[in-house]
């Protein structure tokens, strides 16, 4: 019992009580996972990670291995992309090319916040990889983070795939106060158009070439992200579309989610400018929305009546893919039961996919130009 006592005494002495605070929020993280089925494949090995990372005197060392090979050299993230490609089927965009705009409009977020981390006295290294959290793409998050060195890569990625998670929370408030009963009732009737075979095979290559031109620091994000899309449309690959899709993605997101644990250790995650990290990511997410939906409002004005858009469908521009589509969608279902908007916010979703990457890479370069 003495032995207990003295144990227990040890463990809430000194700055062991940070360890116990990381035990906490390892376990809601846990909870919202399993709780909430919040991004389970995620919130689950980080919160699990960040205990472990958290026992006094653990020896985690294939941890670090598997940071230094997996995220430290972009390897986890840049995979994780192949998967997310595979699974994304463009036919939505390819039908109404004219959704992109909605997807650069959603990261408006990005930028802004880029400039207000700055004004919280981030240096510009830092302050570049807290902006990319509003892109709610967690890759692109760590792919920015990881190539700048920010300090705080740890809080920046639980930040961006915590968003991810709360999409269903933190998007419905402000489409709403950003739009009114009339403009959610909106119809938009969905003309499906037979995108040739030959078109989406292009699809990829086209907008990666176009990348290389105009983003080459985004090259590698936006190349592996339509590489995936092209196994998925040759026709020839389909069991390797499969197992992109399902195992490859299931396999890369558990491990990449442990890993990030590294960087949750106690003294360097719990510090005042964690909770200043998520403040930012929120105002960014929250920007990006708004920014979808008032570019929506803005073109309404020159639209005829019959021909107007439902705002709301600009709000899935962020490439929380396919999680805004989804939400969105029901937001539309609820305010109209006839309303069917799905077909709509999916190609605002995967069009938002590839804007966000290519915001990464401008980022990049942004930094790089100081």
């Amino acid at each position: 019992m003495s032995a207990l006592f003295d144990s227990c005494k040890l463990l809430f002495s000194g700055d062991n009580y940070l360890m116990i605070l990381m035990w906490l929020i390892g376990g809601v993280l846990i909870y919202l996972a399993i709780g909430k089925d919040m991004e389970p494949s995620l919130l689950l090995p980080i919160g699990f990670g960040a205990i472990m990372m958290n026992l006094p005197g653990a020896d985690l060392s294939v941890l670090k291995t598997l940071y230094d090979g997996g995220i430290a050299n972009e390897l986890f993230p840049l995979l994780l992309f192949i998967g997310i490609g595979a699974m994304i089927d463009f036919g939505p965009l390819l039908s109404n090319p004219k959704l992109m705009i909605f997807g650069a409009a959603a990261q408006f977020g990005i930028f802004f916040t880029f400039f207000l981390a700055s004004i919280f006295g981030f240096d510009i290294i830092d302050a570049a990889s807290i902006a990319i959290i509003g892109a709610a793409d967690g890759p692109t998050s760590i792919v920015v983070a990881t190539q700048l060195g920010s300090r705080y890569i740890g809080a920046i990625t639980v930040a961006a795939y915590s968003y991810m998670a709360l999409v269903p929370l933190v998007q419905p408030p402000i489409v709403k106060l950003l739009t009114s009963k009339k403009e959610r009732l909106i119809r938009m009737p969905y003309e499906p158009k037979d995108i040739p075979r030959t078109t989406r095979i292009l699809f990829p290559v086209i907008i990666t070439v176009i990348t290389g031109i105009f983003a080459p620091k985004a090259v590698a994000l936006v190349g592996f992200l339509m590489f995936g899309n092209l196994i998925r449309e040759c026709g020839v690959l389909n069991s390797l579309s499969e197992t992109a899709q399902k195992i490859l993605a299931n396999l890369i997101t558990l491990l990449l989610g442990l890993t990030i644990a590294v960087n949750m250790g106690a003294q360097d995650f719990l510090q005042p400018a964690t909770l200043l990290i998520m403040g930012l990511g929120l105002v960014a997410f929250i920007f990006d929305t708004a920014g979808g939906v008032m570019v929506a409002k803005f073109i309404n004005l020159f639209l005829p009546n019959g021909k107007k858009l439902n705002p709301m469908i600009g709000a899935a521009g962020i490439s929380a893919f396919p999680m805004s589509s989804r939400v969105i969608h029901k937001m539309g279902l609820k305010e109209d039961r006839e309303n069917f908007l799905l077909m709509h916010t999916v190609g605002v979703n995967v069009s938002g996919q590839i804007a966000s990457v290519i915001a990464g890479g401008l980022i990049l370069s942004l930094v790089h130009l100081f």
